[in-house]
């Protein structure tokens, strides 16, 4: 199993960014894709969730009405619209997967819970 993050880069305060993470190596559409979060000198949080097959989707507070994910599972990616970008959205984005169709709520988030993880990409806003 791989996963391999990219689309990040650099973009001003109140634009718009989209991240990827390409998944191979699973037979099924049935997984969970986590993307998490680590600024400098912070740790890593979880942002956003999609889960069983893209039916099911989770936002942390600070994200919530502003990013979107999403997936196609004919291409095998997942996507994350990043929309009215703050300089704290500053951070390496990570995708993760479990192979469990769903994680229950309060494990979403949680980065153990993640079986399989990309290598991350860099996104950065400017103020």
């Amino acid at each position: 199993v791989q996963l391999q993050a990219s689309g990040g880069g650099l973009v001003q305060a109140g634009g718009s960014l989209r991240v990827s993470c390409a998944v191979s190596g699973f037979t099924s559409d049935y997984y969970t894709i986590g993307w998490f979060r680590q600024a400098p000198g912070k740790e890593r949080e979880g942002v956003a969730c999609i889960q069983n097959s893209g039916s099911v989707t989770y936002y942390a507070d600070s994200v919530q009405g502003r990013f979107t994910v999403s997936r196609d599972n004919a291409k095998n990616t997942v996507y994350l619209q990043m929309n009215s970008l703050k300089p704290e959205d500053t951070a390496v984005y990570y995708c993760a997967a479990d192979m469990t169709a769903i994680l229950s709520t309060g494990a979403v988030f949680t980065a153990r819970e993640y079986d399989y993880w990309g290598q991350g990409t860099l996104v950065t806003v400017s103020s």
